[in-house]
């Protein structure tokens, strides 16, 4: 899949986002909560290990370009595995997942700012009921550090899924994700040798599949959100979250309750809307072209 088309994007955002269920139900799995710090700096270890042999074999003829940027990403990407790591031990994953997904509203959103993209009220509506579903997901039980975490995970992963787009052209994908983490490195070994604490063979076992899990998914990001105007193809980030209720209720025996489904159609429908009728918009679009240019 090239990402190149809304379609393509798309699937590969469908894909990312199961690939990222899966890392969420490992980092669950590990409950590291009491090693925060050291979980994530196995986590970015592992993955520079992982993408070093893809990147060696493909040599960048400028291979610091957009270094500052990629410091920034790193740095983002450590802060995201953080809180990723508080809120998933702290919340049902489903509900936590149902909190990730108001990521899409804040691209939309932040897209005014970083480029001057148009909101429009169906927009800003869709930013509104999303939000009012995050309100009706909310639970005295668990409101805390938990919920903090998973809104401000959102918000940071919104801007470093935005910055992809300031890339340099030329750079592999596989390229930019080792860059950042390898950036990421010193921050979250300092951390971790702040904390001193240790964590066990298991734990590492599944810091080591959250990475191949996180990898996947970041090359979904890097693929569909580099070439395609993020309103039309963010709403496909919300497969994510059938795919963390049935993981949920799968691995962990959540319960399926009333206030999540109603806060998840709230966040999902309006934004599955923009994107279908944007998809419809781009279609309409080419047609004129191409009708334009046969005349």
């Amino acid at each position: 899949m090239s990402g190149r088309t809304v379609s393509s994007a798309i699937v590969v955002l469908i894909m990312g986002n199961l690939m990222a269920t899966l890392c969420d139900v490992f980092v669950k799995l590990a409950d590291a909560n009491v090693a925060v710090f050291q979980f994530t700096f196995y986590r970015v270890l592992f993955m520079c290990v992982l993408l070093l042999p893809f990147v060696l074999r493909k040599r960048e003829r400028h291979p610091l370009a957009g270094l500052k940027l990629h410091i920034v990403r790193g740095n983002l990407w450590v802060l995201t595995s953080v809180l990723l790591v508080i809120s998933l031990s702290q919340l049902p994953l489903a509900t936590a997942n149902a909190v990730f997904y108001t990521a899409p509203i804040f691209i939309i959103l932040l897209s005014v700012v970083f480029y001057k993209e148009r909101v429009t009220p169906v927009v800003a509506l869709a930013a509104v009921s999303g939000f009012l579903g995050v309100l009706v997901i909310l639970k005295p039980s668990y409101i805390g550090w938990g919920m903090g975490s998973a809104i401000a995970f959102s918000l940071v992963l919104a801007i470093n899924s935005l910055l992809v787009r300031k890339l340099p052209k030329g750079q592999s994908a596989t390229h930019g994700l080792l860059l950042a983490q390898l950036c990421a490195l010193p921050v979250s070994g300092g951390l971790a040798l702040w904390e001193g604490s240790s964590i066990s063979l298991e734990q590492l076992g599944y810091a080591f599949a959250s990475s191949v899990c996180s990898i996947m998914y970041a090359m979904g990001c890097l693929i569909a959100y580099r070439y395609v105007a993020s309103s039309q193809v963010s709403s496909a980030e919300y497969s994510g979250l059938i795919f963390a209720i049935v993981a949920g209720w799968l691995f962990f025996g959540e319960a399926i309750d009333m206030s999540l489904l109603l806060g998840a159609a709230l966040i999902i429908l309006p934004l599955l809307y923009i994107g279908h009728r944007d998809i419809k918009m781009a279609k309409a679009s080419r047609q004129r072209i191409e009708l334009a240019t046969e005349l």
